[in-house]
């Protein structure tokens, strides 16, 4: 299986890739440590709510919760906020983080092509991070607008085809031949949401759709980071061999020696859609 449809795979991705949020946190912290924006990614994503008090809020992949734990003391009070995810073990991190917050929140497991929610349920819907590993894109999307009230508002983060493009020219093609099963490439352009055609799917359900570029990039200065980073990618199964691991450190520790660090772009932004009365 390619790595686009591995990353659609939702036994793949509830048993291994987020069983926890292990992998998600090693891509997480390089880009909390490296990043190079004026204002951390989850701020930025939670100024784009408009969260008003009394409002319903479903969160669709809410991984551990952090969108919440990093933005709790600006909730508005009387929100109820359900966080849902495909991943129990992520609901349970989430639970435990933010159960004794002080505001309404709820969990469940949940597949957003089949939400057990009542129809116009919610004001607001967000999908961070998460629109991409839908395998039926157009069904997920559907049961969103389903379960959003008329006026309520699709909050959709996702990345571009340019994101974090200079990662897989770090690896040599020494590196490469090392394992047959191992490839650090991007796989944004493979993905079937993206800033590049995001608009067009989200108009087929949505009257208006507005796009938010965040502008960010990263300077990485330290090795591990960006070693955990690029094998918190792999299947548990494959078999990288310690002699491969050792030269991308040694190949990496070099550049960051002689340049003082490396530089990576950043390509994300986020999808408003919504109805408009």
């Amino acid at each position: 299986m390619d790595r686009s449809k591995l990353f659609q795979d939702s036994a793949y991705l509830q048993k291994n890739q987020y069983r926890d949020s292990r992998n998600l946190d090693a891509r997480a912290a390089l880009h909390r440590q490296f990043s190079t924006a004026v204002t951390d990614w989850q701020p930025w994503v939670f100024d784009l709510l408009k969260l008003e008090p009394g409002m319903r809020v479903l969160e669709c992949g809410c991984g551990p919760g952090w969108l919440w734990r990093q933005n709790v003391e600006r909730i508005p009070a009387g929100c109820h906020i359900t966080l849902t995810d495909l991943s129990p073990g992520m609901v349970a991190e989430a639970e435990a983080a933010l159960a004794d917050s002080g505001h309404q929140f709820s969990f469940q497991s949940a597949n957003i092509q089949a939400l057990e929610f009542a129809d116009d349920t919610f004001d607001v819907v967000v999908a961070n991070h998460m629109l991409y590993h839908v395998p039926d894109l157009a069904q997920g999307l559907a049961e969103v607008r389903r379960v959003l009230q008329p006026n309520g508002r699709l909050i959709a983060a996702t990345n571009g085809d340019k994101h974090m493009k200079e990662l897989p020219l770090l690896v040599s093609e020494e590196a490469r031949q090392m394992t047959a099963s191992w490839r650090m490439r991007g796989i944004t352009d493979q993905l079937p949401f993206r800033l590049e055609n995001g608009r067009s799917l989200l108009e087929s359900f949505f009257a208006q759709v507005d796009l938010h570029l965040y502008e960010d990039s990263l300077w990485v200065t330290e090795v591990e980071p960006l070693i955990a980073y690029a094998f918190s990618m792999i299947k548990p199964e494959m078999d990288v061999p310690e002699t491969a691991v050792a030269q991308l450190r040694q190949a990496w520790a070099a550049k960051i020696a002689a340049d003082g660090g490396i530089h990576i772009s950043k390509d994300s932004g986020v999808f408003v859609a919504a109805n408009p009365e």
